[in-house]
């Protein structure tokens, strides 16, 4: 999966640049899903029966007839959402602590865009709004900011294993936007064991990941017919 975080401070349209970005996204051919992160206290309204239904339960399912949605009682992790959310490209309204990729900034000046992430050491590759700063270009075209996001978004798995070699994802994530280095020097995922949950790629520790692929390929000798090479393991539970 990609992914683009389009961050602004509060009144700034990010709901509606999300939903522009989407709409050239999808006329490129590239649908996309989208994440909103938000401060208010309650997601459904308290009148309604889901509300009611959260109240006793842990979590409620709602299907409509065009539409549906799974709510929970609880804050849920970034990363346990995506699998629940089918698409290859993502874009994420808010969201400003998130180091996993690169992001899209809402600003009215150069000032804001680097209280954003814009700039030396920041995870912007492009500015909405007048001004660039510090090499991050200023787009105010919808359609070339959608051209942006289909070349040069990614994800990283914000496991911060430290297999790459720098301190966190949030690190890797700042040389991917700079160009000195790319999603690939993430060791995370693609590596000689590889595993997806639902069509969506589990990223693992490498060193787990070395104990997984030791302990399959242990288990595997034992059994007649087994021969080194290529394995595919399908698990439906």
């Amino acid at each position: 999966m990609r992914a683009v975080n389009i961050v602004g401070f509060k009144n700034t349209g990010k709901t509606t640049l999300c939903a522009s970005v989407i709409r050239e996204l999808a006329s490129l051919g590239i649908p996309a899903s989208s994440l909103k992160f938000t401060h208010q206290a309650g997601l459904d309204k308290s009148s309604t029966d889901t509300a009611k239904l959260l109240e006793v339960s842990p979590a409620v399912g709602a299907i409509g007839e065009s539409e549906s949605a799974i709510f929970w009682r609880e804050r849920k992790p970034f990363m346990d959402m995506l699998p629940l959310l089918g698409q290859d490209m993502l874009v994420v309204e808010g969201g400003k602590t998130l180091g996993v990729m690169g992001r899209i900034v809402i600003a009215r000046d150069a000032e804001e865009a680097r209280k954003l992430g814009a700039g030396e050491g920041g995870l912007a590759f492009a500015v909405y709004g007048p001004e660039g700063v510090d090499g991050v270009p200023a787009v105010s075209d919808v359609r070339e900011l959608a051209r942006i996001v289909s070349e040069r978004s990614f994800l990283l798995p914000g496991l911060d294993c430290g297999g790459c070699g720098r301190e966190n994802c949030r690190q890797l994530a700042v040389e991917i936007v700079s160009g000195a280095a790319s999603p690939a020097d993430c060791t995370a995922v693609g590596g000689e064991l590889s595993i997806t949950v639902n069509g969506a790629p589990l990223p693992l520790n490498p060193f787990v990941g070395r104990i997984l692929q030791a302990g399959l390929a242990a288990m595997l000798a034992q059994l007649k017919g087994y021969a080194p090479g290529e394995t595919v393991i399908s698990l439906k539970q």
